[in-house]
């Protein structure tokens, strides 16, 4: 077992797809589960400590374009 990928740290988590598979060209990220190209084609092959970081970062874009587009609103 590698480091970070004890029981500990628990099971590889699910993808986060949610069946909008849109890629937004002004990011390069989906819009529907905010992955890369990169991230949703090597899903399969990455480690479950990978895939807790992909899901890590995923959710980070997601709170920045959430946030982003209600600062757009409040203009």
């Amino acid at each position: 077992m590698s480091p970070g990928e004890g029981a500990a740290d628990g099971p590889a988590p699910v993808s986060p797809c949610v069946a909008v598979c849109i890629m937004d060209p002004a990011t390069g990220f989906c819009r529907g589960c905010y992955r890369s190209i990169g991230e949703i084609a090597g899903w399969l092959d990455f480690t479950p400590a990978e895939k807790r970081r992909v899901v890590a970062d995923a959710g980070a874009r997601k709170v920045a374009a959430e946030t982003a587009r209600g600062a757009e609103r409040g203009r």
